[in-house]
């Protein structure tokens, strides 16, 4: 039974044997683990994942897909929004930390990023397929045009490194951009902020990227009696992750 793609869903499957098995190769799936994979779609990856390591839940948000999927046998399917699920209960069911894969729908795969960072702590890895622009922004050192608010927040808690480029036509249908496969490592001891005070800072300083710090963060700091607490006369991009955290903490008790 054939399955039309839906747009609404950013589906674009899987369908290259060769690129499935370097991603796998990269998982490298072990018996015992606990593991979920998000938009499972049609099975391509599924298949030889559920192959290697039995004990795998997939969360599909497509009625049809999940119907399909449940007659897998030893496969546990979650029908949910993926950005409704919550990680920490799963963890919790399965008795361990969580290796979560997937080739997310590229139209939502932001959200599911930030879905997934109050949950950090219970994850063991994280192997996702994005759009390579996606990938180039998650990994980005400062100083580079693509370092922004998506690497600040993700590399306070992760270790990226991108693993995989897929072309297109690996797909079907084939997305209009170019893929790639980023491994994302919780860090051991990532520094304790205010999640929401870093996002905010972070958003603030990065809203008018051409302009230097004074006109958008400096007015944030003015607000919490912070003035000269850090140096303005640079633009967001120049800032290294490890300042704006410095500056999220000494906000906090400030």
């Amino acid at each position: 039974m054939s399955h039309q793609p839906r747009k609404r869903f950013g589906q674009h499957f899987l369908a290259d044997d060769s690129v499935l098995a370097d991603i796998v190769r990269a998982i490298a799936p072990r018996p015992g683990q606990a593991m979920v994979e998000i938009g499972p779609g049609l099975g391509a990856l599924t298949a030889p994942l559920l192959a290697q390591c039995p004990r795998l839940t997939v969360i599909e948000l497509d009625r049809d897909l999940a119907t399909r999927l449940r007659r897998w046998p030893g496969l546990e399917v979650v029908e949910a929004d993926v950005l409704r699920v919550d990680f920490g209960a799963l963890a919790a069911t399965a008795g361990s930390k969580l290796r979560v894969v997937g080739n997310l729908p590229y139209n939502i795969s932001t959200p599911i990023l930030f879905h997934l960072l109050p949950h950090a702590a219970v994850v063991e890895d994280q192997h996702f397929m994005l759009q390579q622009e996606v990938v180039d922004r998650m990994a980005a050192a400062p100083g580079r045009k693509d370092y922004g608010r998506l690497s600040v927040m993700l590399q306070w808690r992760y270790d990226i490194e991108p693993v995989l480029h897929v072309p297109p036509e690996a797909f079907d249908p084939p997305p209009r951009v170019d893929s790639a496969v980023v491994r994302m490592t919780p860090l051991p001891a990532p520094a304790a902020v205010d999640a929401r005070l870093l996002g905010e800072l972070v958003t603030v300083a990065f809203s008018q990227r051409r302009k230097l710090l004074r006109h958008t963060l400096g007015r944030w700091l003015a607000e919490r009696g912070m003035d000269g607490s850090f140096d303005v006369q640079r633009r967001a991009e120049e800032v290294p992750v490890a300042e704006y955290l410095a500056l999220a903490a000494t906000a906090s008790s400030a």
